[in-house]
């Protein structure tokens, strides 16, 4: 008898082992355990831990938590202003709900991402080319709207969704390229510009102040002078005043009250000379 009773503890317990081998799950601190009970939800999701299941009847599916990164293929499309452009991002999205993740939807992974890549082709429809490469920003927060409007209902929240990178045609970067080249040479034009007309007003101020004083242009004359001796170079060089200049310009020109003399003509003999007469007293012969 206590052979039986003994092989039958021993029976019992290793049912018991067996039993418990096959009703324990064990749920990480990341996850949700969904228990489907012959094909329907039992209870409320699953905490972290040792959870039991009726093997054969129970069906503990867990669910991971943590945020995903799922990044989104590189999309080609026509902008706004008709550039063609391809585009790639990536979605930071996590699950909320354990049970809405897996009873609304088949595979909720491949569904934020086709959802993704659909809605990254209407941002590029809907944007243009400078918003695409400066203002990604608003994009993103507009992207994120549309992908996580349908994703609430599957129990998921969208964190946050990023454009990597725009992609454009080697022609468009060369025109780019050009554009910012005579932009860059405008804004050098217009401030020369600006520095001429600025030191044109400096330049009439002092010649106005020093137009009173002629000794501080001869002043500023010689410190131009002592500037140029203190290179050590071979330049010589000699101020000449300017009245001197204008005194040799107007002796060079010919008064306007003078009047040019007119060549006298020379008188030709034969106006002068009376007809010669004939040696026989008579008039010469024609």
């Amino acid at each position: 008898m206590v052979e039986d009773l003994v092989v039958t503890l021993a029976a019992a317990g290793s049912a018991g082992v067996v039993y418990l081998a096959m009703a324990a799950r064990v749920v990480k601190q990341y996850e949700r355990g969904v228990l489907f009970r012959l094909g329907r939800v039992a209870g409320d999701v699953r905490p972290p831990g040792l959870n039991l299941i009726i093997p054969f009847v129970d069906r503990l599916q867990k669910v991971n938590m943590q945020i995903v990164t799922l990044p989104i293929p590189a999309q080609e499309g026509i902008t706004r202003d008709n550039v063609t452009v391809r585009v790639d991002a990536v979605v930071y999205f996590r699950v909320v709900d354990a049970s809405s993740a897996l009873i609304k939807v088949e595979d909720y992974k491949f569904a934020v991402s086709q959802m993704a890549q659909t809605s990254l082709r209407s941002i590029i429809g809907k944007s243009d080319l400078d918003d695409l490469l400066s203002n990604r920003e608003k994009l993103n927060q507009g992207l994120e709207l549309m992908i996580d409007s349908p994703a609430v209902g599957w129990g998921i929240q969208v964190d946050r969704v990023e454009i990597k990178d725009v992609s454009l045609p080697d022609t468009m970067k060369r025109s780019m390229a050009r554009q910012a080249e005579a932009d860059r040479e405008r804004r050098a034009r217009i401030i020369n510009a600006d520095a001429e007309l600025q030191a044109s007003k400096k330049l009439a101020e002092a010649a106005q102040q020093m137009s009173g004083t002629p000794a501080a242009l001869q002043l500023r004359l010689l410190q131009t002078v002592m500037a140029v001796a203190a290179e050590k170079n071979s330049t010589l060089v000699l101020p000449i005043p300017v009245e001197l200049l204008h005194f040799l310009e107007r002796g060079g020109q010919p008064s306007l009250t003078e009047k040019p003399e007119k060549p006298e003509k020379p008188e030709t003999e034969e106006q002068d000379r009376e007809p010669a007469a004939h040696t026989d007293g008579g008039p010469h012969p024609g």
